[in-house]
Formats: C-alpha cells, sequence, structure tokens
C-alpha cells in the first residue's frame, strides 16, 4: 500500500488503532471513564481526518475500496452518530452491574463496518464489512446478560442474520456466475447489453435483496426489529436504527448507481413493493402498541419505506433526497433512544407508557426534547423531519412516481397519531401516589444532556434553515462519477 492508501484509509485505521488500544488497556486496568475517553477520541480523530478527503473526487484502492465524496460524507454522519451513541453509552452504561468496558470495544468495531460498507465497490469487502457490523452487533445487542429479554434479542438476531448471510452470499455467487466479475463495475459492464435481465441474474440479485433486506429491516424481512429494538440496551437500539441501517442504505445506493439498476422494470416492481407494504405494515403495527421501543421499531420500518421512495427515483436528486432524510432521521431516532436511556435505570429500561407518564411536570425539558423529536418524526413543520419529508416527496414527483408519493403521504397521516399518543401520554397529570425516582434515574449525566441537546438544537436548526446542509450534499455529491451521470 501506498502513503496515499494510508491517508485516504485513515478513519478505518484510527478506529482499528482504538479497538486495539483499549483491549491492551482493558488488559491491564479496567476504567469505564478512561475507556469511554478513549472511544470518545477516537471517534473525533477518525471524523477530523475526514477533513483531508473533502477534496478527494474518487480515488480507488484496487480492487476493494472507493473514496469519494459520497463516502466521506457517509462516513461522517456515521462517525458523528457513533461519538454521540457513545456519549449517551457511558451515561447509561455507567449504573449497570455488568462489566462496561468491552462494550465500545463493540461499538467501534461495528462503527468500522458501517464505514467499510459504504466504501465498498466489490463483494469481498462488502461482505466484510457486513460481518464486522453483524458480529459485534451480536454481541451488542445481548450485552446485559442479566435480563432475559436481551439474550433473546441476540440470540433471535444472530439466526435470522445468520440467514440473510447466506441469502447474500448465494445471491452474491449467482451474480459472480452471471457476469464474471465481482467488482460493481465489471458487473455494470457485464449487464450493459440487457435490456431485461437473465433469469440466473435476476435471482441471484432477489437474493441479495433480501439480505440487504434483513439488514434494513423492511417488510417482509422485519420480524426481528420490535424484539430486537425491545430487549437491546437502550443505546444499542439507537446504533441499530441508525449507524447499522445507514451503512447498509450507503451500500445500496452506491451498487445501484453504479450497475444502473434502475432501468430494470423487475426490480423496480420488487422495490417499490416492500416500500409500499413497509410503510403500510411498519404504521399499521405501531398503531397496536403499547411499548415505546416497540412503537419506534415499526416506526423505523415506516421510515426506510418513506427513503425507498427517494432511491427509486433514481436521480441525484433522488440520492440527496435520501441522504437529507437519513440526517435527519438519525438526529431524531438518537434523540428518542436518548431519552430513553436517560429515564432508564439499572433493572430495566424507561419503554413503557406508563414511564412517560406526567413526563412534561416531572421533567419539563426532557418531556420537549421528547416532544420535538416525536414531532419530526411525523414529519411536523419546523422541524428536520418535516424537510426531509418534502424532499423525498420533491423527488418522488420530480420522476413522477405518483403511486409511491400517495402512499408516503397517507402513511405520514396514520402515523401521526401513535406520536401523538406518546407525547398526550406526557402532558397528562402525573400519577401522586407513584414515586416517580422508583423508574428514574438517580441523577442526570452531563454527557446525556448534552448530547439530547445538541441533538435538538440540531433538529430545530435543520428544520428551520435547511439550506446549509442541502448545499453541503450537493457539494460532496457533485463530483461522485455515478451521481453525476443519473
Amino acid at each position: 500500500m501506498s502513503q496515499n492508501d494510508f491517508l485516504h484509509l485513515m478513519p478505518l485505521l484510527i478506529l482499528t488503532f482504538a479497538a486495539l488500544l483499549i483491549m491492551l488497556v482493558i488488559a491491564a486496568w479496567r476504567n469505564h471513564k478512561i475507556i469511554y475517553v478513549i472511544t470518545a477520541i477516537s471517534f473525533v480523530a477518525a471524523f477530523l481526518s475526514l477533513f483531508e478527503l473533502r477534496a478527494v473526487t474518487e480515488y480507488t484502492i484496487e480492487p476493494l475500496l472507493v473514496i469519494d465524496g459520497f463516502a466521506v460524507f457517509y462516513m461522517g454522519l456515521m462517525l458523528a452518530t457513533a461519538l454521540l451513541i457513545s456519549m449517551l453509552s457511558y451515561a447509561y452504561f455507567e449504573q449497570q452491574k455488568e462489566q462496561k468496558e468491552e462494550y465500545y470495544i463493540l461499538l467501534i468495531l461495528a462503527t468500522l463496518g458501517a464505514c467499510v460498507l459504504v466504501i465498498s465497490k466489490h463483494f469481498a469487502s462488502l461482505f466484510l464489512g457486513l460481518e464486522v457490523l453483524s458480529v459485534a452487533l451480536y454481541a451488542l445487542i445481548s450485552y446485559l446478560r442479566v435480563r432475559e429479554r436481551s439474550d433473546e434479542a441476540g440470540i433471535k438476531y444472530l439466526i435470522l442474520a445468520a440467514f440473510s448471510s447466506a441469502f447474500l452470499l448465494f445471491g452474491m455467487a449467482l451474480v459472480y456466475f452471471s457476469t464474471g466479475t465481482m467488482t460493481f463495475e465489471g458487473i455494470a459492464a457485464a449487464m450493459s447489453g440487457y435490456r431485461e435481465l437473465p433469469m440466473l441474474l435476476l435471482a441471484g440479485f432477489g437474493m441479495m435483496i433480501i439480505g440487504i433486506g434483513f439488514k434494513l429491516s423492511v417488510v417482509p424481512f422485519h420480524m426481528w426489529t420490535p424484539d430486537v429494538y425491545e430487549g437491546a440496551p437502550a443505546p444499542v437500539t439507537a446504533f441499530v436504527a441508525t449507524v447499522s441501517k445507514g451503512g447498509v442504505l450507503g451500500l445500496l445506493i452506491r451498487f445501484f448507481m453504479e450497475v444502473d439498476g434502475f432501468r430494470y422494470p423487475t426490480l423496480m416492481l420488487i422495490f417499490t413493493i416492500v416500500a409500499i407494504a413497509s410503510m403500510f405494515a411498519g404504521n399499521l403495527l405501531a398503531l397496536m402498541q403499547q411499548n415505546v421501543k416497540r412503537i419506534l421499531a415499526y416506526s423505523s420500518i415506516s421510515h426506510l419505506g418513506y427513503l425507498l421512495v427517494a432511491f427509486l427515483a433514481g436521480s441525484q436528486m433522488g440520492v440527496e433526497a435520501v441522504t437529507f432524510y437519513l440526517v435527519a432521521y438519525f438526529i431524531t431516532t438518537v434523540g428518542a433512544f436518548g431519552v430513553i436511556a436517560m429515564l432508564s435505570d439499572n433493572s430495566r429500561d424507561a419503554e413503557q407508557m406508563d414511564d412517560f407518564r406526567g413526563l412534561l411536570w416531572r421533567r419539563p425539558w426532557t418531556a420537549t426534547a421528547f416532544t420535538a423529536m416525536l414531532l419530526s418524526l411525523a414529519g411536523i413543520p419546523l422541524t428536520a423531519g418535516f424537510v426531509g419529508k418534502f424532499y423525498v416527496l420533491a423527488a418522488g414527483m420530480n420522476t413522477q412516481k405518483w403511486l409511491l408519493v400517495s402512499m408516503l403521504v397517507l402513511n405520514s397521516v396514520i402515523g401521526l397519531y401513535y406520536y401523538i399518543k406518546i407525547i398526550a401520554v406526557m402532558f397528562q397529570q402525573p400519577d401522586t401516589e407513584k414515586e416517580p425516582a422508583v423508574k428514574l434515574r438517580p441523577s442526570i449525566y452531563i454527557a446525556s444532556v448534552g448530547t439530547l441537546a445538541v441533538l435538538t438544537l440540531l433538529l430545530v436548526w435543520v428544520g428551520v434553515y435547511p439550506t446549509a446542509l442541502v448545499d453541503m450534499i450537493q457539494g460532496m455529491f457533485a463530483e461522485v462519477p455515478a451521481l453525476v451521470a443519473r
């Protein structure tokens, strides 16, 4: 490898070095605060190293990786989100009885796997990044071993993820057999002469869609989502809902843009059905839930359906809309689960409706922040979620995806109900017969409060003044060849 290769891989090298350093420190001395500081510094250093790559047009490390504006933006988004989640995790795990230090190794490795996904241009690097992410998630989800539901969630994710990886590998094998190559550009060249996909190649893509669909938790591959969200620790749930899905979605965008999969009606029909089914199933199932974590789980399924509307637009505007919506979704989701983490104690997470009853009167600032997050998820004006949803609608209408646009509008109205239901519970008068201190944390950690304050400010700022983020996305994507071609 050349010096330039090392420079362009610096964010990944920093994360790898940080994981090794934490293992050595744990072997010598267990200290939660020191391990957390090392983790936070590593995420900050990896994020800052991306500023050296801002001006890069396209740098390839043959045959596996490509670093361009698209990759830099997505890596920056995931590193910043992982930093915020690590801050929430410090406050959350400070009161847990489990050994806490190994958690941060797993968090760093999962982030590393997600970053590898968005710079992959080869099936080998794709599968390597996906497995690094998945294996770390197996342990993260079941990290709190004293909780039965945590073990159950980890086992369910492990079994279903193994099945999805098998489908993905079989699909890759069929695509390789049909095209004779595993690089994205090689597959694109082999497909350039096809008006309709051959049956074997279509079967390969279908199996890959199953594997990717599981990671994105879209219908009909969503069965694991509510149980895993409910059983995992609140910060881990936030990671699964954001960084994990963001890495896979970035990979999906790059692959489809590279091979121009949008010109094949069969693939577009499959994604259209998945998008509509995800929107309806996510929202309708969320209406029947009383557990806040499960509500947010089914909500995430519907939001992936919304994202697929912009993805199916297949244009540069569509990719920009997906990215903007993803930023808004990351802010609101991490903020929502941050509130749950703040209200949790060492025996259970604050996930029942009763845990939020009268929260406005007990913790007005926390309730205000949670209300803002929920309104953003619902797409109410002056929030980041509203602008993101508007951008997605504009991308859909620009390419005349009228069916998808109408389904998005209808489902946004349905989804409003269960978000308002949670807000209404927070605004109720508190139960004077119940001692609130039983279910609330003994103190508010600075990391949690600071993270929640930053996320709330970002939520409002992006909602009121989205131009800065739009310009940043357009500037980073302007020189990406696959996007310019669209």
